[in-house]
């Protein structure tokens, strides 16, 4: 399909890996400029060549920064992916085994790295008339499903960007949500995982885990989910295509939820 995005410009957040990896791909594809935002610049990211720009978005100066560096080299903005996000967790943990400096980091990362570079990003957006798709999960709307402090920065992240839709939709700028559930990425098939350690956990092999994945979780299709299908949405919810989508919340879940 096409999409209509050749010569626009966009940032990617967490785009080392997985979802945002394959988004910075498919925005390419879709004939997109695109800086990727990362801690590190893995070899996969790099083959894109895409524009790189490193940052540690949890910190609090660092999404401003990253913006600053990234309009630099675009020149312009039509198109925020805020994508980063997860979060070291220990298979099993109770609300219990969450202190403050848990629940910060999982707020900084998940919640309030998308709002600094969302305000930092602004600007350039209400100038483009642009879009921006923030990457949510479903366990906003399953917190039993995560870890409890991720859960509720996600489900925080939908409530802003609902507010932001509101606020900044009658000024040009569309703003939407992708929830993904279980997608094919590292945290359920790398070596050292929230995959691998829930599989210790429950006594099977890491293979024997992610084949049961699906059909646990509700899954009608039977797989997890691939990262190229959340992003082909992601990439449809910030074309011009989606115009009329405004504060959105768009499941890509594989029908693991089963309310009308």
């Amino acid at each position: 399909m096409e999409l209509h995005l050749a010569g626009k410009k966009a940032l990617v957040t967490g785009a080392s890996k997985g979802i945002g990896l394959e988004t910075v791909r498919v925005l390419q594809e879709e004939g997109v400029t695109v800086a990727a935002v990362s801690r590190t610049v893995t070899a996969e990211l790099a083959a894109t060549g895409a524009i790189t720009v490193t940052g540690d978005l949890s910190q609090s100066q660092a999404p401003a920064a990253v913006v600053a560096e990234a309009l630099k080299a675009l020149g312009s903005l039509d198109i925020l992916i805020n994508n980063v996000g997860g979060g070291a967790a220990t298979p099993g943990a109770g609300f219990l085994d969450f202190d403050d400096d848990a629940w910060t980091a999982a707020l900084a990362l998940n919640l309030a790295a998308a709002v600094r570079t969302t305000r930092a990003a602004l600007p350039a957006l209400l100038a483009s008339g642009g879009a921006v798709v923030n990457v949510s999960s479903d366990s906003a709307r399953r917190p039993h499903t995560a870890p409890l402090p991720y859960s509720a920065a996600k489900a925080a992240l939908n409530a802003v960007t609902k507010g932001l839709s509101e606020e900044f939709g009658p000024r040009g700028v569309r703003f939407n949500i992708i929830t993904p559930s279980s997608t094919r990425t590292a945290l359920w098939e790398g070596e050292q995982s929230f995959g691998a350690d829930l599989a210790e956990a429950m006594n099977l092999t890491q293979q024997e885990l992610v084949a049961a994945l699906p059909v646990q979780s509700g899954m009608i299709t039977g797989r997890l989910i691939e990262p190229r299908e959340v992003a082909t949405a992601i990439a449809y919810l910030a074309s011009p295509l989606a115009v009329s989508v405004h504060g959105a919340n768009w499941v890509v879940d594989a029908g693991v939820s089963k309310t009308a």
